[in-house]
């Protein structure tokens, strides 16, 4: 009997780079009423495949019902599911400070420092920090610097991720597909 606890999963989806698949794979989400907590498309490292990395939280049973729905998407080529521990992962954010503030108060400088995080940017206006990391770190930081009332805007991309597997499954995929192709 599957577990009925609900935890964060990372999808990764790859398909070929044509439009409207984005669209096809949010639906079977939508469908199955399940939220999006991120979502990520770039380029993958095969040419003419684009790499989704998508996080929600749902049961075990959820998130293998989702994989077999993305997979029946004509243009998908693959998707595999992925706890945490399976994966090395990152975000990157950046934070709109007061510059006024970052001179008046040696403090800023010490979050921004104690927490890894470099300033890319500074005007008489603002200040604008980096800060790449897990989400957690990423929401450390902010935290900390919201409670000083000097941040001004704050933007967090969608997680990256790589499979801690020695091989991408895709390619192992792909070269079979193309043996397959060869022996018909």
């Amino acid at each position: 009997m599957m577990s009925q606890e609900t935890q964060l999963y990372t999808i990764l989806v790859y398909s070929e780079n044509l439009a409207g698949i984005l669209n096809q794979v949010t639906a079977v989400f939508t469908r199955r009423q399940v939220n999006i907590e991120s979502l990520n498309v770039s380029a993958s490292s095969t040419p003419g495949v684009h790499k989704y990395t998508i996080t929600c939280y749902c049961t075990e049973e959820m998130v293998k019902m989702l994989k077999k729905q993305i997979e029946k998407r004509i243009d998908v080529l693959q998707a595999r599911y992925y706890t945490d521990e399976d994966i090395f992962l990152q975000e990157t954010s950046l934070l709109k400070i007061s510059a006024p503030a970052v001179l008046e108060n040696a403090e800023v400088c010490r979050i921004v420092r104690r927490h890894g995080a470099r300033i890319v940017e500074v005007n008489p206006t603002y200040a604008a920090v980096e800060k790449t990391g897990t989400t957690e770190e990423i929401l450390s930081l902010f935290e900390a610097l919201n409670a000083l009332g000097v941040v001004r805007q704050f933007a967090r991309s969608g997680r990256i991720c790589i499979t801690r597997e020695t091989r991408e499954k895709l390619d192992e995929y792909l070269a079979e597909r193309e043996r397959e192709q060869i022996t018909k």
